[in-house]
Order: structure tokens, then sequence, then C-alpha cells
């Protein structure tokens, strides 16, 4: 047996306010936001990445120094975390990771700081492909992965092939026509039956060194190339002009990479 109670009037005025509000609520809950503009990105907060990226800079000039090189790594990971749609985070990182990984003597770190290049260089790709720092970035460390696996591909040779010539395709001046030293390295470094040519090589550092003749790398790796083809005399004149070369001073610390590759290089066809 059942007993049904007849509400109070305080009580009907409980439930209508109730009822009320949980209309009013699923009416503003279940509102759609308005949508965001066409080809916007709901980035971040811009101010502290801007703020990252000033100190990763600062820091990357130093990068001689490794402990430097590393901070700004994580400076540039910070900006990133901070607006993910921000392009300059994005390439900086990639080119920051692949300097230590290029540098640094420990494998695991190598590993660790080529694969974030990567990660970073497709990023900066997708924000922005159409201009040439994420393209280069990324083949770059496209490269630093190859160069540390003993199952280098053809996949990867593509790959970095596909980027460093985006980079012409965009702005064969970059960076002082740097994506001919990319694929100059790729062309000297790959095996003959993934595309590896001395030839091509040579011809690519060529074109380099007529854009910027003061790139110290780009006259070792014509050394080396020289070197490969017995071309010996070719090989010690190009040597000759790397220790004699006066780079630009923002690039002193890949000028005396370039020094100390071609010291080793020269003891190595001192007696040929």
């Amino acid at each position: 047996m059942s007993i049904l109670l007849k509400p109070s009037g305080k009580m009907r005025l409980m439930l209508v306010t109730s009822g009320l509000l949980a209309t009013s609520f699923c009416m503003t809950a279940c509102q759609k936001a308005p949508p965001m503009a066409a080809g916007t990105v709901d980035s971040g907060d811009e101010k502290i990445a801007t703020a990252k990226i000033a100190e990763g800079d600062q820091l990357y000039e130093g990068r001689q120094d490794m402990a430097k090189a590393r901070v700004a790594v994580a400076a540039l990971r910070q900006a990133v975390i901070a607006d993910y749609g921000n392009y300059d985070a994005a390439w900086k990182l990639a080119r920051a990771s692949f300097f230590v990984g290029d540098h640094t003597e420990n494998s695991d770190e190598a590993d660790d700081m080529f694969r974030a290049g990567v990660d970073s260089g497709k990023a900066a790709v997708k924000l922005q492909p159409g201009k040439p720092e994420g393209h280069f970035w990324l083949g770059a460390n496209y490269g630093g992965e190859a160069s540390r696996s003993t199952l280098a591909s053809l996949a990867a040779v593509n790959d970095i092939r596909n980027e460093m010539e985006a980079v012409l395709k965009i702005d064969d001046k970059f960076m002082g026509g740097s994506a001919y030293l990319g694929l100059g390295r790729l062309y000297l470094q790959a095996p003959g039956v993934l595309g590896g040519s001395t030839t091509k090589a040579t011809e690519n550092l060529k074109k380099g060194l007529e854009i910027e003749p003061r790139n110290s790398l780009m006259k070792y790796y014509l050394a080396e190339a020289y070197a490969a083809d017995n071309r010996n005399a070719e090989a010690r004149k190009a040597i000759d002009e790397v220790f004699q070369n006066d780079p630009d001073p923002k690039f002193i610390a890949e000028h005396n990479d370039a020094v100390k590759k071609a010291t080793k290089l020269l003891e190595k066809i001192k007696n040929r």
C-alpha cells in the first residue's frame, strides 16, 4: 500500500526553481563554442614562447660550449610547449637538437636529439611548408639519424634529398647555400647502391661555395670528396683553404669543426 503526499506550497516553489536552474545549465553547457577562423592555430602563450626563443637564441650563439647548447634545447622545448603553433620555436628546436646530436659523445643522447630534431622539423614544415628553415633542419636531422644507423635505407636517403631539394626550390641561397652542403654530404656518405656518388658530391659542394666561399665545412667536405677519388693534390689545396679561411663570425663553431676534420684528413692523405 503506497501513500502519496501532496507537496506543500514551499515544496512546489523549490521544485520549480530547481527545474529552471537545470534548464538554464543545460542551455549553457550544450551551447556550441564559436568556431575558430579557418587557418588559425589555437597555439598557446605567445609571450612566454617569445621570451624562451630569445633565450634559446642567445644560448645557441655560444654553442661551442655544449652546456649552453643543451640549455638552448631545453629553452626551445619550453617555447614549443608554451606555443606549439610557433614556427620559429619549432625550427630553432630542430636546429639546436641537431647541433647537440652531432657533437655529443653520448650515443643515447645523440639518438634522442636527432629524434627530437626530426619531430620538431616535421612540425615546422607542417606549420610553414613554404619556408626553408623547417625543411633544412628536418633534412639535417634525418641525416643525423641515418649516420648513426647500420641499416641506412633508400627511404632515408630519399628523405634527406627531398628536404634539401625543397630548400633549393624555395631559396637556393638560404644560409649561404647550405642545402648544397647537405646534398654534398649525402652523396659523399651514402653507399653507391643507395645513390652515393663522389661526382655528385663534388658538384653540389662547388655550387654551394659559389654562393658562400667562406663556408669552411663546405671546403672540408670538398676536400674529403677529392680524397675519396684519390685526387690528393686537390684535397690538400681544399684543406689549406679551410686552415686559411676567414669564416662568418656567426659560424665560428662550424669553422672549428671543419679545422678539426681537415687536420685529421690531412694526416690520412699525407703519405699517399
